[in-house]
């Protein structure tokens, strides 16, 4: 009987001329930032995108400023 199990490619297994870099890792980060305006446009314009006015803005900011631990950085 003929052994099924897969067996994941390790990197001492591959060589590295044929691992490449794929989908965004691949890109210039000129394109991915113009796919992310495309899709931010996109968004605002079917009306899907949250836009905050200054009361939205202003009550998560004192939302936030209140926790015990402080603001992250």
């Amino acid at each position: 009987m003929q052994d099924t199990s897969l067996t994941a490619a390790t990197p001492e297994s591959t060589p590295q001329s044929e691992r490449r870099l794929r989908g965004f890792a691949a890109m210039s980060p000129e394109k991915k930032k113009e796919i992310a305006s495309m899709g931010g446009r996109a968004a605002h314009a079917c009306g899907r995108a949250h836009q905050f006015s200054s009361e939205e803005a202003r009550a998560a900011g004192k939302k936030r400023h209140q926790r015990k631990d402080g603001p992250s950085a």
